[in-house]
């Protein structure tokens, strides 16, 4: 999966896409997995890495969202597990069975959660991960060992599904490109290309590698673009009402010894009105998140001390031997771009997951708001309405019930080479030609030099933050060990990629640079 022979398809000035979509995380790679399944010819132009802003900070969880059944939203939980359902069947791989529990610490919360809970499960019908119950004080500490006793009156177990986000969104781009589509990183959209009547007929780009400009011609231009979304409505008409109401969110990574066991804890409501999880991933434990709206976004947010103090607060909350600063191994922050409110004053954990899509009168198609969970119906209702947009004959979503590359029922989720799928078998086959490299990165890292090579030749890696943030999720998993492995990281990538020691050292420094957002002081 070279990068050079999808800049190739671009170098034909003639060519007419079917649809550009422009933005490479959940949203755009799902509409372009979607265009290339049903046959259409489609470009994906993302500006940085795949994933590489919100799409690979989420809380790892693939759910309904038990906090929009509390608010009434239905129809947004019953179509949310259902999509989980359909991505367990056709990336079982990528998505799993996690257990949680609701640890109950007031007489009136049993009743009252376990009502909520098979309320879930009866929405999930026959997509259901598994039954809710209700367990007494000591099966909720069999469960957790380390969740707190003191005045534990019992807890609900529920199950709902976990995930790897930057390897999915990877996953799904080989798929697109499996079907004959072509994803491309580090290619930014600079403008927007109109035709004599003032419609919109494809964009202007740029290659951020080499710095070659583009003009692409496309029937149906798609804005999917996430946190960035109002970037582009910018390019087609500089006085749009503004659609994306942003919100940053924290989590933390602890090490699992915190939680004790393979159960996850979810905390209905914290003191901002959110839900809290702490989610085994990796080995370790995925602690968030937080509310903070924002005026503002950009590709590499940093956590503020606040937010980093309420998640070490409320650990302290329900786990018995509770986290120091000292303790996190690594933070990282997402942005959501929510779809913004009409009136004024609404708290950012309040708007809609729902997505939404509009068509301007220049014709630009937007998809913005959704969630992980429901990348794939959002992408087919995108794609559904480019058709009739970009004048195409119809023909229906296949992705239902298509099987995501790397597919296979034969894997453990408790090893972490399980994000690879089918594939696993062919990295540590490399073995042969570069015994040297058969070995852990970091003692304190689940990943080997292999992973990198295969990266580098197999999963568009351009920089070493490719491999140790999204390919691996090393900086995620521990921010420190992560930029200690860098230097031979980038050695690995420089020789796979042709590069020259100037290049390493440059990429040893921005990585540098970039871990330190990740280290808690």
């Amino acid at each position: 999966m070279k990068r050079a022979d999808f800049i190739q398809q671009m170098e034909d000035s003639s060519k007419v896409w079917d649809f550009i979509i422009i933005g490479g995380g959940a949203t755009g790679l799902g509409a372009g997995l979607d265009a290339a399944a049903r046959g259409y010819s489609v470009l994906l132009l993302e500006q940085g890495d795949f994933a590489e802003a919100t799409s690979s900070r989420s809380t790892k969880m693939v759910h309904g969202g038990v906090r929009y059944l509390a608010q009434g939203n239905i129809s947004l939980v019953m179509g949310a597990l259902r999509e989980r359902g359909i991505l367990r069947q056709n990336a079982p791989h990528m998505c799993y069975n996690q257990k949680f529990v609701v640890p109950d610490y007031k007489w009136w919360g049993l009743p009252y959660y376990g009502i909520g809970l098979k309320a879930y499960d009866m929405l999930a019908g026959k997509y259901s991960f598994g039954s809710s119950r209700i367990l007494s004080s000591n099966k909720v500490k069999k469960e957790i060992p380390g969740v707190l006793s003191n005045k534990l009156k019992g807890g609900v177990t529920y199950h709902d599904g976990q995930f790897d986000d930057a390897r999915l969104a990877l996953t799904i781009a080989r798929t697109m490109a499996d079907m004959g589509g072509c994803p491309l990183n580090y290619a930014r959209v600079t403008n927007l290309v109109k035709n004599s009547a003032g419609y919109v007929c494809g964009v202007q780009a740029e290659d951020k590698i080499s710095g070659k400009s583009y003009e692409l011609k496309g029937k149906a231009v798609i804005n999917a673009t996430g946190i960035f979304t109002d970037d582009v409505m910018n390019m087609d008409n500089s006085h749009h009402e503004k659609l994306i109401a942003p919100s940053q969110g924290v989590h933390m990574v602890i090490d699992r010894e915190f939680l004790g066991g393979e159960t996850g804890i979810m905390v209905p409501k914290t003191d901002d009105g959110r839900v809290i999880f702490f989610v085994p991933w990796h080995g370790k434990v995925v602690v968030g998140t937080t509310d903070t709206p924002l005026s503002s976004v950009c590709m590499e947010p940093k956590p503020l001390e606040e937010e980093i103090d309420f998640l070490v607060e409320h650990s302290a909350r329900y786990l018995c031997k509770p986290p120091k600063r000292s303790d996190v191994l690594s933070v990282f922050v997402g942005i959501r771009p929510l779809i913004a409110a009409s009136s004024d004053g609404c708290k950012t954990s309040a708007l809609s997951r729902d997505h939404y899509l509009t068509i301007s009168p220049n014709k630009l198609l937007t998809i913005a708001g959704g969630k992980w969970t429901t990348y794939r119906h959002m992408a087919e209702d995108c794609i559904d309405n480019a058709i009739t947009m970009g004048g195409h004959s119809f023909r229906p979503s296949p992705t239902r019930h298509l099987k995501l590359h790397g597919y296979t029922e034969e894997f453990d989720h408790n090893d972490h080479m399980h994000v690879y799928g089918s594939e696993a078998a062919e990295i540590k086959a490399l073995a042969s030609e570069f015994p040297e490299l058969d070995e852990p990165m970091h003692e304190n890292l689940p990943y080997s030099w292999l992973e990198v090579v295969w990266a580098a030749r197999n999963e568009w890696v351009q920089t070493v933050s490719d491999a140790l943030s999204r390919r691996t999720r090393a900086l995620i998993l521990n921010a420190k060990a992560a930029a200690e492995v860098a230097p031979k990281a980038a050695e690995i990538i420089a020789r796979e990629l042709g590069k020259d020691e100037e290049w390493v050292k440059e990429q040893v420094e921005e990585f540098s640079a970039l871990s330190k957002n990740y280290i808690v002081t």
